[in-house]
């Protein structure tokens, strides 16, 4: 990760931080941008508890919408039950949270595979009325099954979901969602899911709103393309991403062999290991139907070793 990787916005909203030290400057309206509140880990400036207390007083949280978790204290020795525990306790104050992000750390704060999560799920028991959820890191993340009606957008990035964590999100009961984007990583960090696991997902019945499905940044990318193309959930969809792993020649093939995709309004393949005429297949398949197709970033498997030195964009 890198500060690029930073999150920019939530809810359509800019992401702007709050500092403590800012008090007695002009502050944007509540419901005007998405807020993040996170400490200096290495200063002796407070904790991230008293930070968010001082936000919580200085912006009227019963109209904050949106809401960004940085860095909350030493995230190698933290997890996120920390922060997670005061939004939950502030939940009545804050009346009107729609979206919430979990660890918008960047890799000189915390690589993302050694962030620690928590049960990320006590946000949507808190907050009944939350319509996007977004957790950044992997370790020990868990996520059983749970009902919310309101849930609309789902994201989770890592270098290794686990696939405890990923079974509980297929088997949550998510009527209202609509976007679902999984990094799903590699298995030195904690991915061991393997296709299987995502059966509840590819039968298109678990979620019927799903319009937007990312299966992303996997060692298993071309496993993952093959049972796309006969899974069920592909028709409901208006654009796919399988960006940022390890797809070659024969994933693609798979695809392009499976069902048709000219439905879709996206296909985001960047970061793969395709070769140029298989990205000329896709493109004369996919293009002349409308699809804009992400054929970008092209790699190069390491030390010329075939499939066996492709690698995802994110790991550690």
């Amino acid at each position: 990760m890198s500060d690029a990787d930073r999150l920019h916005d939530l809810l359509g909203l800019q992401a702007v931080d709050f500092r403590r030290e800012a008090e007695g400057e002009p502050r944007p309206p509540a419901d005007a941008v998405a807020w993040r509140v996170s400490v200096e880990p290495y200063e002796e400036d407070g904790t991230w508890e008293e930070e968010f207390q001082a936000f919580l007083e200085a912006v009227d949280p019963s109209r904050v919408g949106a809401l960004i978790i940085g860095q909350w204290g030493e995230s190698y020795e933290e997890n996120s039950a920390y922060p997670i525990g005061l939004v939950v306790a502030a939940a009545t104050r804050l009346t009107a949270l729609r979206g919430v992000f979990v660890g918008d750390l960047v890799a000189e704060e915390a690589e993302i595979s050694w962030i620690e999560q928590s049960d990320v799920t006590a946000l949507l028991t808190a907050f009944p009325a939350l319509t996007h959820l977004g957790v950044r890191g992997g370790t020990d993340l868990v996520f059983p099954p749970v009902k919310h009606e309101n849930l609309r957008e789902l994201t989770i990035e890592s270098g290794g979901l686990p696939a405890e964590a990923l079974r509980g999100v297929l088997d949550s009961e998510l009527p209202a969602l609509e976007r679902l984007d999984l990094w799903l990583g590699v298995s030195a960090y904690g991915g061991d899911a393997v296709v299987p696991d995502l059966a509840p997902l590819l039968t298109g019945s678990r979620f019927p709103r799903l319009h937007h499905l990312g299966l992303r940044n996997s060692e298993l990318q071309n496993e993952i393309a093959a049972a796309l193309a006969s899974a069920p959930v592909v028709a409901q969809l208006r654009s796919l991403d399988l960006s940022n792993g390890t797809l070659g020649d024969e994933g693609a093939a798979a695809l392009l062999e499976g069902q048709p995709l000219t439905h879709l309004t996206a296909l985001d393949l960047h970061h793969h290991f395709l070769t140029e005429p298989m990205e000329g297949r896709l493109a004369d398949a996919l293009v002349p139907h409308g699809v804009s197709l992400d054929l970008s970033d092209r790699c190069e498997p390491w030390d010329d070793q075939g499939p066996e030195g492709r690698y995802t964009a994110v790991a550690e």
